[in-house]
């Protein structure tokens, strides 16, 4: 018995190691590098543009690129670098605020579903199951083409397109949690609710929740450049990364920058995130097992 108390009392006060799953891999590095620099373009690089993103700024259009303009000009002569910068808030910005609402509402909604169960979690979950069986392009394209393209009409619909999804993911996650012994002794403690959601559950799934806001905001980046390649996304004279895809698509048979630079801007943000998520730290990644 000495023995035994004596290896309990040396595992509860030793340190655990600082192994390689508390650091990012190179992979993981570049991907956060690539996302903190794209967010630092949204928020700064409207200002820093050589040229107002709206103003003709050579009357030849699809010129190569060169000291003026360091990426070309579009199809109406404007400076495409400009507009990029111009884009970069509205992509990142409407990305950002519509997965922070869909994760949000998911996240909470799926944590009351599986503490509370009974009739609430099995009406929810029926409901956004039926809504999660639309596809989400179409959705978009129905709810557009409705009410019409504004920014905050484009934010509410992406949110409400990757919500049900994000309850999925968060409800899974929290019924596993509901069963372990530590929230069954809160609840004989007579914790209430809100506490067993607060202090038992979320803290336990918050990692893999991280991710999954992580791969949501790469799919919404993808669904809003569809819809603003279709037409229907943000409306000139502002444009996200997809429409300026859209405005310089005939660029392609001039042989023109302009239409590949938004396509490596979007393709730089979605691929850096995935390098991000898949490369997490793996004691923040695997926070809930």
């Amino acid at each position: 018995m000495m023995a035994e108390d004596t290896d309990t009392t040396a595992a509860l006060t030793t340190p655990p190691p600082r192994g390689p799953g508390w650091s990012f891999n190179w992979v993981g590095r570049i991907g956060l590098v690539v996302i903190l620099f794209w967010a630092l373009v949204a928020l700064v690089g409207p200002w820093l543009a050589p040229y107002p993103p709206g103003q003709i700024v050579d009357y030849d259009f699809f010129t190569p690129m060169s000291a003026n303009y360091w990426m070309g000009t579009d199809y109406l002569g404007r400076d495409i670098f400009s507009r990029i910068l111009m884009g970069s808030r509205y992509t990142v910005g409407i990305a950002l605020a519509a997965v922070t609402l869909a994760c949000t509402l998911g996240v909470i909604l799926g944590m009351v579903a599986a503490v509370a169960g009974g009739w609430f979690d099995m009406v929810l979950s029926r409901l956004l199951d039926a809504f999660n069986g639309i596809p989400s392009l179409l959705f978009g394209l129905v709810v557009v083409a409705a009410v019409g393209s504004s920014i905050p009409v484009l934010i509410l619909t992406l949110t409400a397109i990757y919500m049900p999804g994000s309850y999925r993911f968060a409800r899974a996650l929290a019924v596993n949690v509901n069963t372990m012994d530590f929230v069954t002794v809160a609840r004989a403690r007579g914790e209430s609710t809100p506490y067993l959601i607060l202090r038992e559950i979320f803290p336990n799934i918050l990692g893999p929740v991280l991710a999954d806001l992580g791969l949501r905001f790469v799919f919404i980046v993808l669904v809003l450049s569809g819809l603003s390649f279709l037409g229907l996304g943000v409306q000139p004279p502002n444009a996200d990364w997809g429409a300026l895809v859209r405005e310089n698509i005939e660029g392609l048979s001039f042989g023109a920058p302009a239409v590949i630079f938004p396509s490596i801007a979007i393709a730089s943000l979605t691929i850096s995130v995935n390098m991000f998520i898949d490369n997490l730290p793996t004691k923040i990644r695997d926070r809930s097992e």
